[in-house]
């Protein structure tokens, strides 16, 4: 159905007869939480996964459900955004997580969520065996989270794509502050991990999509702010990065980088795909200067090896 002629009124008459039934209530109370597969929800539900799809076809006709597709998954959330945003959360603030059925949802979606988990551990340790280490030996980590949270808290922005999320690091130190997050990654096991983190975390307001840093899946002026962690260096042309950057944040949007200053650590290059020996300074601002960012700044931390900078700008008229 296309709500562009149609009235609140009945659009809210629609979504009321959409969650007007026992199981779609449910689905609507699950996908509240994050973003969920059908079968996710069918082995939750513990019904047929056609009888299922049927649900969440007339639920996201109804608009009180979000989707997107990632490869042969198709992801459904609650709606966060739009007339019957609020209506949505109305009714899920209204079902107590003590009631017996919900309850029992909750219980089997934690169960859902630990089985990512697992998957994603599987993952890492075939892949990554030595990667918490890694960052560890790298970074402090604490230090530069407290600068990024404290420096965000002053922009104000409300809504953040973290591009190469990973894990879901950055959505999870900065969720507490933002209305809505995406965090994107080119591996779905990575963001299999992200799932299960911001899920524990209960953060319903970010989500996560599949994608390249080079093609943003996003419109125009779509967030407040983008971020980078730990990420830019494994782009073949950063400049074209920040491009898409600049176009998907609108003019006073900012962007937020941490990578690695410039060094000569060379199993950094052949050991773990990087493909940038980390950046200066003079780099960083020649490039978003030329895609439309200014008042630029930056802070280096040197407790690790190599040096970790923190580099700040905001979006002034665009460069087509």
């Amino acid at each position: 159905m296309s709500y562009e002629n149609t009235s609140s009124l009945d659009q809210t008459l629609e979504a009321l007869r959409a969650v007007g039934e026992h199981t779609r209530l449910r689905i609507l109370l699950l996908c509240a939480h994050g973003e969920l597969t059908v079968g996710d929800l069918t082995q939750i539900l513990d019904q047929s996964q056609p009888r299922v799809s049927r649900h969440l076809k007339l639920m996201h006709e109804a608009g009180v459900l979000e989707r997107h597709q990632e490869g042969s998954q198709v992801w459904f959330r609650a709606v966060t955004s739009g007339v019957l945003a609020s209506l949505v959360r109305g009714m899920v603030d209204q079902i107590s997580v003590d009631d017996p059925d919900h309850a029992q949802d909750l219980d089997k979606l934690r169960q859902v969520t630990k089985s990512w988990e697992v998957r994603a551990r599987s993952y890492f340790r075939k892949h990554y065996a030595d990667w918490d280490q890694l960052r560890s030996d790298l970074i402090d980590e604490d230090a530069i989270d407290a600068a990024i949270k404290q420096r965000f808290s002053e922009l104000g922005a409300k809504t953040l794509l973290d591009i190469g999320t990973g894990t879901g690091h950055v959505l999870r130190l900065l969720g507490s502050q933002l209305e809505n997050a995406v965090g994107m990654d080119n591996s779905r096991d990575m963001l299999l991990a992200a799932r299960a983190a911001i899920h524990k975390e209960k953060l319903p307001h970010c989500q996560l999509r599949h994608g390249e840093m080079r093609y943003l899946p996003f419109e125009d002026d779509s967030f407040d702010a983008v971020s980078l962690h730990l990420s830019l260096h494994y782009a073949e042309d950063p400049k074209e990065v920040l491009q898409e950057c600049a176009r998907v944040t609108g003019t006073g949007g900012w962007i937020l980088l941490v990578d690695f200053a410039s060094h000569d650590q060379r199993q950094l290059m052949s050991q773990h795909g990087h493909r940038w020996p980390g950046f200066n300074d003079n780099q960083i601002q020649e490039w978003l200067t030329g895609v439309g960012y200014s008042n630029f700044e930056s802070q280096t931390f040197t407790s690790g090896s190599p040096n970790v900078v923190f580099w700040l700008a905001c979006l002034g008229e665009r460069t087509r």
